[in-house]
């Protein structure tokens, strides 16, 4: 069974995402009921939601609507990752009232879409050192030409466990493979990051890619983070620009269809439990 920790759920009858405009293939709704009738048929029984990039006046109430969902009969949702902007002054108190909300596990905010600035100030690395020696993490979302600047954010918060998303989102399609594989052997030699291997398929050529253009990726973040410090993710509904979530799982099990019983027990589920203490 799989433990998805980067699962995105779409309602924009209740927030706002500003971004989806710019991407007509995911401007839909994305609902629980549909994730989870998938997720029954493919093996998944728990999730993370990922905060989606709502508007900042909705990041509240993003998690406000996913505590309903997650008190539903049964649900999959085992907690959540929350939008935030360390950016901002004001972010102690953001997180005190999060400290009130068991639900959430960590939290993200969305590097390539502001300038890489942002998160090279003061403020940003001394807000994200907040999380320094807790069970809150903090995803890292970047593209990989701005891998060094992330590992300058790491090697500034030595004791906050980051997860680096998408297996440092690799430029699969053009076939960028070197820079890439670089940044992300400098960035493993860090213990406090574990690298997610969630959705890549969507950054391949989307109508045509093949299993070979998507295995030298997959194995190389493996092979420098090892297999205790990697966790599966399904990235779903974003999957969908490279085939969707039976396509990744399928890729999935068949990219770790030599490992062990015990690697893949790891990788699948085992490895978010420990790091969330769950």
């Amino acid at each position: 069974m799989l433990f998805d920790t980067h699962v995105h759920l779409i309602y924009p009858n209740k927030l706002s995402y500003p971004w989806l405009s710019d991407v007509p293939a995911l401007n839909k709704p994305y609902d629980y009921e549909e994730y989870k009738i998938t997720a029954n048929r493919l093996g998944i029984d728990g999730c993370f939601h990922m905060e989606v990039d709502v508007s900042e006046k909705d990041i509240k109430n993003e998690t406000n609507m996913l505590e309903d969902l997650r008190n539903q009969t049964d649900s999959k949702i085992k907690g959540i990752i929350s939008a935030c902007r360390p950016e901002h002054q004001g972010f102690d108190v953001f997180l005190n009232w999060a400290a009130q909300k068991t639900i959430i596990k960590g939290f993200r905010r969305v590097l390539h879409v502001v300038s890489d600035d942002v998160s090279q100030s003061s403020l940003f690395r001394e807000n994200i050192k907040r999380l320094s020696n807790t069970d809150l993490t903090f995803d890292l979302c970047a593209r990989a030409d701005q891998l060094p600047i992330i590992e300058k954010l790491i090697d500034e918060c030595p004791n906050v466990k980051f997860i680096l998303d998408h297996c440092g989102v690799p430029d699969i399609k053009n076939n960028l493979f070197s820079s890439w594989a670089a940044a992300m052997r400098s960035i493993s030699q860090r213990p406090n990051v574990t690298a997610k291997i969630s959705g890549v398929i969507a950054y391949g050529d989307a109508e045509n890619w093949k299993l070979t253009d998507i295995k030298p990726y997959f194995d190389h973040t493996v092979d420098v983070f090892g297999i205790d410090r990697v966790i599966w993710g399904s990235d779903s509904p974003v999957c969908k620009l490279g085939g969707g979530l039976s396509t990744w799982i399928g890729l999935t099990h068949t990219l770790t269809a030599e490992w062990s019983k015990s690697e893949r027990q790891s990788f699948y589920r085992a490895n978010a439990y420990k790091l969330w203490n769950m």
